[in-house]
């Protein structure tokens, strides 16, 4: 998904959810959570790789067609057609066959849309991480990786994976995101027009393309959610291998996402050393075997500084219990 040298304004323009949402998180320090149990962390470690999963098999089972759904409410009502005239200024007709091209892909990116999902971290989370995610992703030994972001917002395309941020939004809120894309589009038409037909075509069919994947329920909103998306038959790459696996007993394919940096692809920061900041240790029966064993595994990794790195939280909550 390559975008043109002025990455502000293209981004400004077609995605300003997004970008807005990345310049508030990089002013609270850019770094993200990955909450999970305490053997997928240390599987993280020892392979050294992040699984992508099909959003087929996600905790929302309304995964993706919540945000279509969404999308296409959005697109019939006016603002739809504020957009299409928005469009057909800078090129005749062109509306017409991006919807058409959209509307091809539909089935496509509810079979083979990938994510990883990250949850943003504040300073005021370091000692404890966040209760909420614990409950829904920690299970009986919860395990939060945190994130220097760094590389999550480095500019490059060695993975044809982009990380966007959630929008917790309804319909409503889909088309007023909508309207906002038209009038920078209107705005900034001659810039738009820079980009050419083909390149207009695509930058339209991405942003939908996001707005679809990265929606989701209002009520999700606490999970603060950025996605890692890669989508193969739109985007491949030789970074991300594919492999079957079973996950909680469901087996299926999965990409991966090696630990690895990648200088002369604009790809670096990914090694456990530069994007692993610490290691929270959520509620469990045995916190302090859980970091020794997570000691171990990232010296093994590489990561110094183990004592100030691997935190328990100390939270007086049983695991699981009801």
């Amino acid at each position: 998904m390559d975008s043109p040298p002025d990455n502000t304004l293209y981004k400004k323009t077609f995605f300003p959810y997004a970008s807005a949402a990345t310049e508030r998180v990089r002013g609270l320090g850019g770094r993200f959570a990955y909450y999970t149990t305490a053997a997928t962390a240390v599987q993280i470690l020892r392979n050294r790789e992040i699984w992508m999963r099909n959003t087929l098999v996600m905790n929302d089972f309304m995964e993706v067609d919540h945000g279509l759904n969404c999308l296409i409410e959005g697109y019939r009502s006016q603002v739809g057609q504020e957009l299409d005239a928005a469009l057909n200024a800078c090129f005749p007709e062109i509306a017409q066959e991006i919807k058409d091209l959209f509307n091809a892909w539909i089935p496509g990116f509810r079979r083979d849309t990938f994510v990883t999902c990250l949850s943003e971290h504040t300073t005021e989370e370091d000692a404890h991480g966040r209760l909420s995610m614990w409950r829904a992703y920690g299970g009986t030994a919860g395990v939060a990786l945190v994130f220097n972001g760094d590389v999550i917002f480095r500019e490059s395309d060695a993975l044809a994976a982009y990380c966007s941020p959630v929008g917790y939004l309804d319909a409503l809120g889909v088309t007023s995101e909508l309207k906002a894309v038209a009038a920078r589009i209107q705005t900034n038409q001659q810039y738009v027009k820079t980009l050419g037909r083909q390149g207009l075509k695509d930058s339209i069919f991405h942003m939908l393309r996001f707005a679809a994947v990265c929606t989701k329920h209002p009520a999700f909103r606490e999970e603060r959610e950025w996605r890692v998306v890669a989508s193969p038959a739109i985007q491949a790459s030789d970074l991300l291998s594919s492999s079957t696996e079973v996950v909680g007993g469901v087996p299926q394919t999965v990409l991966k996402i090696k630990l690895e940096d990648h200088v002369d692809r604009g790809l670096y920061g990914l090694t456990p050393t530069a994007l692993i900041e610490r290691v929270l240790v959520g509620p469990c029966e045995h916190p302090d075997v859980i970091c020794r064993a997570m000691r171990h595994v990232m010296q093994e990794a590489g990561v110094e500084e183990l004592e100030k790195k691997v935190v328990d939280t100390g939270i007086p909550l049983r695991p699981n219990q009801r």
